[in-house]
């Protein structure tokens, strides 16, 4: 009997020496599916390894809009993960979400951890920074959209990559007398043609510098120089110069087939055209500005996601997923996922470091979008769209511009319809939260 209690004894005092020394756990919500996933999960994988007293859990989600709704809905329940992957047109809607989110720059200086803002891309963190400048979310997947181009085809039509959109017109319909079936196509055409449109040429999609400075906000996307935009691009449809393939990326295959021979779409779509091209070579560019609208063009805006933390956690794991965000950002991890995924690096030590392994001088093309993010500051119109409701403006804005696709109105009937349906989400928002 006595020896039973003392190895009853010994066995509580191991249990709760286990239990005393076991790794605190941090749930992580993520998006990322597929290739990505196994990506994310490695990452994840690395840190742990990294270190005794944490063990970071991914858990995929769904889509974007399923993971951020999802974290909501958990947060009222009291449920919620650490962290939490979210697009950037969730921006407004995350920073309005008060009491449920920590601020990335409060954490790091509450853990104590190594934390310097000018390490990152100033271009990524001004998209996910309060009016102080204060970095509210970890950058992750940061994209933005360039132009791939079949470089066989301009080889054989003697033309070079554009730099305009006057470029782009010409070039096309060379290509066409060529006999390309089509000049080109886009991707996610609300975030190409419309939002980094007006980034490009500083032109704001809305009021108070696209949402940056309040919420009583209105649109703006029907006058120059989006109208003018639109209406070109319906008439190079009726021409063969442009083709519309889709809402998000359906259009890659009508660039992959060789049908398009340029398509505008994310900088990381690189990997899946460099799989999906088999018969041609392709090449990047810019995206492309209009000479006659503006002498300097601007930066482009990014897409993709950050990193949110929900606050309801206890202090020691909030250390754990500080610590696990300074991993995030070393240059070696930062590196392997860009070279991996076409994603930027969020730190210029990221680039440097991708420069030194010789990344961009054999994978030419890839550093497109990174010059093009970093060449000159961004303006007010160039930081980034901080709207409410901006998922579902993006659907207004999408319908509307397919009624000019499909001939039914003009650029000006759509886009003033556009900013009437916008206007009024915004007006929702406005009211949901002052």
């Amino acid at each position: 009997m006595k020896t039973q209690r003392l190895t009853a004894i010994s066995s509580a005092l191991l249990l709760a020496s286990f239990s005393a020394n076991a790794a605190t756990e941090i749930e992580w919500w993520h998006a990322m599916g597929g290739n990505l996933g196994e990506k994310v999960n490695e990452i994840a994988e690395k840190f742990n390894a990294s270190q005794d007293d944490y063990i970071v859990k991914p858990v995929y989600k769904g889509n974007y809009t399923e993971t951020m709704t999802g974290a909501v809905s958990a947060f009222r329940a009291n449920k919620q993960p650490h962290i939490v992957q979210v697009f950037e047109v969730g921006t407004a809607t995350m920073m309005s979400a008060k009491g449920a989110v920590y601020p990335v720059y409060k954490l790091m200086k509450d853990a104590n951890e190594p934390f310097d803002q000018s390490d990152y891309l100033s271009s990524v963190t001004g998209y996910y920074s309060d009016e102080d400048g204060n970095m509210l979310s970890m950058p992750f997947n940061s994209s933005t959209p360039v132009l791939y181009y079949n470089k066989d085809l301009f080889k054989q039509a003697g033309v070079q990559p554009p730099k305009t959109w006057e470029d782009v017109e010409t070039a096309s319909k060379k290509l066409l007398a060529n006999g390309a079936k089509c000049g080109f196509t886009t991707g996610w055409q609300s975030w190409v043609q419309i939002e980094n449109l007006g980034a490009r040429h500083n032109a704001p999609i809305a009021t108070n510098d696209n949402g940056f400075a309040g919420i009583d906000n209105k649109m703006l996307i029907n006058k120059a120089p989006f109208v003018d935009h639109i209406q070109k691009m319906a008439d190079w449809q009726q021409a063969g110069i442009f083709e519309y393939g889709g809402r998000r990326s359906d259009s890659a295959p009508l660039f992959y087939s060789g049908e398009c021979v340029m398509y505008m779409n994310s900088s990381a779509s690189y990997a899946g055209v460099k799989e999906s091209v088999k018969d041609f070579e392709f090449g990047v560019a810019k995206l492309p500005y209009w000479n006659k609208a503006v002498e300097q063009p601007r930066n482009t805006i990014i897409g993709g996601a950050t990193l949110w933390v929900l606050q309801g956690h206890e202090s020691e794991e909030y250390k754990g997923v500080a610590q696990f965000f300074s991993f995030l950002s070393k240059p070696e991890i930062q590196a392997d996922w860009h070279q991996f995924t076409g994603y930027l690096p969020i730190t210029h030590a990221a680039y440097e470091l991708s420069k030194k392994q010789g990344f961009y001088a054999q994978n030419p093309g890839t550093d497109i979008a990174i010059k093009q993010m970093t060449e000159v500051e961004p303006t007010p119109a160039s930081k980034g769209i901080r709207l409410g409701n901006f998922v579902q403006i993006r659907d207004v804005i999408n319908e509307e511009l397919e009624t000019v696709w499909s001939g039914d109105k003009s650029a000006q009937e759509a886009l003033d319809e556009a900013v009437e349906r916008a206007n009024g989400l915004l007006s929702k928002f406005a009211k949901a939260n002052k």
